[in-house]
Parts: structure tokens; sequence; C-alpha cells
């Protein structure tokens, strides 16, 4: 980079390249950030994006916020240049103006964003901002951030293309750093130890994949978990117990037990329904013996769910449980109900009935199912198999989904109509052994 130039963007900042690194503060890097749009030269360029993405990593979580509301309010589309172009598309519409008016409408971030993505490691730092910023806009503090979420998300939506990501299987010998990502990205079932990792991934009856991107290289953005076995799993437990692994050639459905993205900043880029179906046919490949893939899933909205439920009609509210089925759930009031034999015996009518009704039915403003692991594999064209009673007795699968796990069937020769039915008409495509589920529940006799 040229002294001079290097200079003036000091001297415009009252910073100087020469002297100690001062305190970082918000404002200065929006100066900066400002500077980097007028710069020309592309090694200027990338050593200002370096800077840039460095002075952010010393800022204090509030100087991030205070960073990110300076992108949101300041490098938005610029208003004359944006209404001159929409006045000259209007006087000649065509292309040439169309294009134009396109590219006044493009907020400054997009651009500032692309040059920031030049530096070595910013696509990861970039992704890493993108998490500030949506931490950010949890705490509902900050409503003027969505313009410059929506910035990201759309660049990061190209540049996570589907044609970009590789898919690679992790296996014992992965390097460790990848390994370590895997203990701390898994988000189903928590891997305690470098031994329950190895259970995981060593024998012959387990796989995992993983989607990959060339620029952040030893990052895995979301992968998969299975276990080859010789029959449809009702519960997670002997899943991940140490067993006698199945000969794989032997072996006849593949069951997909743990699905865990893994950066928080590329929330909304979707990986997980190309992924699932990418491992169907490389299994397929790899085991011709395989012929029934599954997910074994948990139901993690349906204890939040009947909670509400059951809250509204005690007080008098609308609520879509059966007069009989309230009555039985009562004995979920109890709070040693998954110890007794009894309350379990009366309670199961009731709650499979229920988690039907909450699949089947249960749906949010957009008309989506409400449960979002079932939104994930029936938007992937999925079908709804199996419910299962006190698939996973934790602690954790008792306060999310009341121990019931879930399989979803991905059939390779109805995927693709499963996904039209559900993305076109909103269907939930589910075998009879569920829909059987939400017959009317007798009333319990103790």
């Amino acid at each position: 980079m040229k002294k001079g130039l290097f200079r003036n963007f000091f001297g415009l900042l009252g910073r100087r390249p020469s002297s100690p690194k001062g305190p970082v503060d918000a404002a200065t890097l929006g100066g900066l950030a400002e500077a980097l749009l007028t710069v020309r030269g592309e090694a200027s360029g990338v050593a200002m994006a370096r800077e840039i993405l460095d002075d952010y990593a010393l800022l204090s979580t509030a100087g991030r916020h205070a960073f990110l509301r300076i992108l949101a309010e300041r490098f938005g589309s610029e208003p004359d240049r944006l209404g001159k172009a929409i006045a000259e598309y209007q006087a000649s519409p065509g292309p040439r103006t169309a294009t134009a008016l396109h590219a006044a409408a493009e907020p400054r971030r997009q651009e500032l964003i692309r040059r920031l993505n030049l530096a070595p490691g910013g696509t990861l730092e970039l992704v890493r901002m993108r998490e500030d910023l949506l931490a950010a806009m949890a705490t509902r503090t900050h409503p003027d951030l969505e313009a410059a979420d929506a910035d990201f998300a759309h660049l990061f939506g190209s540049w996570f293309n589907r044609g970009f990501l590789v898919l690679k299987r992790i296996d014992w010998s992965t390097p460790a750093e990848v390994l370590e990502r895997v203990i701390r990205y898994e988000a189903v079932h928590a891997i305690a130890s470098w031994e329950g990792l190895r259970r995981r991934l060593e024998p012959g009856d387990r796989r995992c994949f993983a989607f990959f991107h060339p620029r952040l290289a030893d990052e895995p953005l979301i992968f998969v978990e299975v276990a080859l076995t010789r029959a449809i799993p009702a519960a997670v437990a002997p899943l991940l117990s140490e067993k006698e692994p199945v000969e794989p050639r032997k072996a006849t459905t593949a069951v997909f037990y743990s699905i865990s993205s893994c950066l928080p900043g590329l929330k909304g880029v979707s990986f997980g329904n190309f992924l699932v179906k990418q491992v169907v046919e490389e299994l397929r490949r790899e085991l011709p013996s395989l012929k029934t893939f599954v997910t074994l899933s948990p139901l993690p909205g349906f204890g939040p769910w009947l909670a509400r439920e059951r809250e509204a009609a005690a007080s008098g509210g609308a609520s879509t449980l059966a007069l009989p089925r309230r009555e039985a759930l009562r004995l979920l009031d109890h709070p040693s109900w998954p110890s007794h034999t009894q309350a379990l015996r009366l309670l199961r009518p009731a709650l499979e009935s229920a988690a039907a009704q909450y699949l089947l039915e249960a749906r949010t403003p957009g008309g989506k199912p409400l449960d979002p692991v079932a939104r994930f594999h029936l938007g992937n064209g999925a079908r709804l198999e199996q419910l299962n009673w006190m698939g996973d007795p934790s602690a954790k699968g008792l306060k999310e989904g009341l121990g019931f796990m879930v399989n979803y069937l991905y059939d390779p020769s109805r995927i693709e109509r499963n996904h039209e039915l559900f993305a076109n008409r909103g269907k939930v495509v589910a075998a009879a052994a569920v829909s059987d589920l939400l017959r009317p529940v007798p009333r319990p006799r103790r």
C-alpha cells in the first residue's frame, strides 16, 4: 500500500499507522468502513479490510452492537442516486435504466461486506459478525438492524450456494481440529468426551457426513450422524450406547439420529435438505443392502405447546385439547409421573393422541407445522412415519418432548412427491399409524 494513501486514511480518522494501537471504538471503525468503499487498489482494499476485521474483534459486545447500528443507519442506499435512477426509469423504462435502478437501490452495506470478504479469513469473520447481529436483534432493543441482517442473508445465500459446498465423511482419522468442532457443535445429543465421539465414529456401523465450504476449510457447516441397523429404532439410548456393531453389509436401515448446524451466523441459509438427500444417495451407492432411510428425531416443541394448551383450558380460554384428553393429562401435574408405571399406562394414550395432534394440526401463523424439526424433515420430502413413546426419557427429552421421539421416513421414490404436497398444499404426509392416533381418547380408568 502506498504510504501517502495510508497516511491520508489514518489522518482522516485521527490515527497514525506508526503509533501504538489505541483504543478501538465503533465510530472510528465506521469511518474506516467509509474509507474502504473509496479504495480502488486491490492490495490497499485487502489491507484495509483486514484492519477493520481486526479492530472489530477488539470491540466489546456493546461496541460491536454500536458498529452494527452504524452499518444499519449509514450504509443503506444513497437517496439522491436512487431518486435519480427511479426518475430515469420512469421516463424511459428498459433494460439499461432497470439495471441502473437495481444498482442504485443496492445498499452500500452489500459492497462493504463484499470488500471485507476479500481479507484473508474474512468469510468466517463475517459469519461471526452476523452472529453478533442476530444476538443484538434477539434482545429486541435494536429493531433498526433488520435491514443490515437482510443484506448479510442475501449475500450468504449466494456465497454458500449448494454448488460451492463439498460433502465429506468425518471419521476417527479426520484431523483433530475438525473432530473438536463436532464435539462442540453437536446440538441434539451432547458428546461428553473423546471416548463418546469415538463410539459415534469408529465402529463399522456408524457414519458421519458434513458439508464444508472452500473458504472455511476446517469448519463444518452442518453434519449428520448415521447408525446402520436392521430395523427402525424406537429409542435413542441403544444407538448411543456401546454395543456389538452391526456388520454394514447386513444392515437394512440407515438412521439419521442427529443433525447439527454449526455456525449460528448462517441462520436461514438452507443446507440440511441437500445434506440428507445427498447422504441417502452416498449410502445407497456404498451399501446396496440399505432399503430404509429414517430419522430418529426429537419433538422439541411438544412439551411447551401442550403446557400452553392445558393452561388455556384451565383458565377458560381457547384450547384445542378434547375434554377426555385434558382429564387424563392431569397426571402430568405430578412431578414424579415418569417413574410411575401406573401413571405411564394411563398417560400414554392421551399423550400419543396429543402428540399426533401437535404434529398434524398445530400450525404457525404462516400455516406451517409448529414443530421446527417436523418442518425441516417434511419440507425435505420425508413422511411422518412413527411416534415413539418414551424414546428419550432423559431430562431434556422429557422437558422438550415429554419423552417422545419421531421417525421420519425418506423414501427415495417419493421424496419429491411428498415435498411438493407439503410445499404447495401444506399437506403433512403421515403413515396411518400416526394419523390413527387422532382418534378420541377414552376417559382413563383408575
